[in-house]
């Protein structure tokens, strides 16, 4: 497999600050090296009422630099976050079952938007202005019945994912009729913009070590 951290002349080690199994597999999966380290963020402190791109951004932010402050040695931070919007509103991870069965027979049949803020940080090392970007991605689901709504959230899936559904899961994927824009966007790291930032962000700390 292809090293793209030494593809991308990375010159320092990347952390990643996600607790997110989905982002660790992306990244593996394309040949990122790197270690995690899961910040403690208080995400209540965003107002859901930003435009939905300033809104995964600051997160995505957030999470970078609390986690930079962590590390113990110098290394390139990667922050990330996702959210589901329909209709303007800002659907985040569900309270309950309940709640996420409202969530899903909201999306049904309808059009909605999936966006990822991406941030990439320096810690503990000479002063590099953070890079942080965002992609959004639309996805469209067909009708879906009670029943198979009731039967994705028994199994417990959607509690833990913004919108009440991840398109990665068996089961899930069923219910996207139509995707406009990158798919990996919805997964939660959309791996062009990562890869793109990083070659960015890895040239300007190079001038800085």
């Amino acid at each position: 497999m292809i090293d793209l951290n030494a593809l991308l002349e990375l010159p320092l080690p990347l952390v990643l600050a996600s607790r997110s199994p989905r982002r660790q597999a992306l990244m593996r999966h394309v040949g990122y090296h790197f270690s995690v380290l899961v910040p403690d963020v208080d995400e209540d402190t965003v107002p859901v009422e930003l435009p939905p791109d300033d809104y995964v951004e600051r997160l995505a932010l957030m999470k970078a630099e609390r986690a930079a402050d962590l590390v113990e040695q110098p290394s390139i931070v990667i922050g990330s976050d996702t959210t589901v919007v329909l209709d303007g509103q800002i659907l985040n991870k569900p309270d309950d079952a309940d709640h996420a069965r409202e969530m899903l027979r909201a999306l049904s049949g309808r059009t909605h938007a999936v966006y990822t803020g991406l941030a990439v940080v320096a810690a503990d090392t000479a002063a590099v202005a953070p890079m942080v970007t965002s992609r959004r991605t639309l996805v469209t689901f067909r009708e879906l019945d009670d029943r198979e709504i009731d039967a994705y959230v028994e199994g417990g899936s959607p509690l833990d994912k913004a919108g009440a559904y991840g398109i990665q899961d068996d089961f899930g994927a069923v219910f996207v009729s139509h995707v406009e824009g990158c798919y990996y966007t919805i997964v939660g790291l959309p791996l062009e913009l990562l890869t793109t930032t990083l070659r960015s962000f890895a040239k300007s700390l190079a001038v800085h070590l």
